[in-house]
């Protein structure tokens, strides 16, 4: 990795007051992220998707941190992370369909819900209390190395505090966390942007149950066809299910053709079609979904410290990468609990 740390907080400041080490993504900064996950601290690290809230899914202490850290809800699991196939193996039951996906995504951004073994050693916070897992190989050097290091699957969600924007670069993680991590490893900026694809394979049909960078195409190919999760958003058999979630502090109006004069306004494509709004930023002036989706979350977080209390989306194709931009959009546009 080529991306540097920020700069390391000032030895002399005030020594009571905590503040997460920020490591860098040499292989001394990934034995060192491994050790702090390994005595049951809480890491944030990138991934190709976002970065993500590690703790030591073995761990009872070390998962329940994560929900503390986030102010999640415990209803909602956690996906598992870990370094292969084969270690996927040891803690969730495969299936033909699933190994199908898992050699041709993994290490990628997509998610298997697969059933759970009995005498599985993973906390049963990680599941919160279903009798499935949700499991990923990631693709990013940085995870990977870290998984390595770690020699245990990882729990992570995005590292934000819950049903906020979820954090693309270290930055992002301290505006959200603050001290409530223990570390972050900073691997500069994520590459795709949006969380992974959630596929559910604990019954006969396949269950969409969240969009992302692989597309259900893609995977129908392989498994055929999959249904569309109509699941209930107060019991998720994955994250990323709850109505509200993803949201900036201000309000969020989709489908603007507009912005008015105190709006913030989120543009797609060509600038010459936009008007108004107190301050703008475009997602792809080429209209580009994959730039687009790398951008979503960090825009957002731009405009909603503009001070403006509404941010005004214009509207994003609902096809490819956009069908997990819109779904993105739609839960921070819901109505806030």
């Amino acid at each position: 990795m080529t991306d540097q740390a920020p700069t390391t907080p000032d030895s002399a400041a005030d020594p009571a007051e905590k503040r997460p080490a920020l490591l860098p993504t040499t292989p001394a900064g990934i034995a060192r992220a491994g050790e702090l996950l390994r005595a049951g601290a809480l890491v944030a690290f990138p991934t190709e998707t976002v970065y993500g809230l590690g703790g030591d899914a073995t761990d009872d202490c070390a998962v329940a941190a994560i929900f503390a850290a986030k102010g999640r809800p415990q209803f909602n699991p956690l996906i598992a992370h870990v370094a292969d196939v084969a270690t996927a193996q040891a803690w969730a039951r495969f299936d033909d369909r699933a190994l199908e996906l898992a050699h041709q995504f993994w290490p990628g951004p997509l998610t298997l819900v697969l059933p759970r073994p009995a005498d599985s050693p993973l906390s049963l916070l990680v599941s919160a209390g279903l009798d499935s897992v949700a499991i990923r190989v990631p693709g990013h050097p940085v995870a990977q190395a870290l998984l390595r290091a770690a020699g245990r699957p990882i729990a992570a969600p995005s590292a934000n505090r819950s049903g906020a924007v979820s954090p693309t670069t270290p930055y992002h993680v301290l505006e959200s966390l603050g001290d409530r991590v223990d570390a972050v490893v900073a691997g500069g900026k994520c590459a795709v942007g949006v969380e992974s694809t959630v596929i559910d394979l604990t019954g006969p049909e396949p269950v969409l149950l969240r969009p992302g960078a692989v597309l259900p195409d893609e995977m129908e190919r392989l498994i055929g066809p999959i249904r569309l999760s109509q699941g209930d958003p107060t019991a998720p058999k994955s994250p990323g299910q709850l109505e509200s979630h993803y949201a900036p502090n201000a309000a969020v109006r989709l489908n603007a053709s507009s912005a008015e004069s105190d709006e913030a306004f989120l543009t797609f494509g060509p600038d010459r079609f936009v008007f108004g709004g107190a301050s703008r930023l475009n997602l792809s002036p080429q209209g580009d979904l994959n730039e687009a989706a790398a951008n979503l979350f960090s825009h957002l977080r731009q405009l909603d410290q503009s001070g403006a209390g509404r941010i005004a989306v214009m509207p994003i194709p609902d096809e490819g990468l956009g069908v997990a931009i819109n779904d993105r959009l739609r839960r921070a546009a819901a109505p806030r609990p």
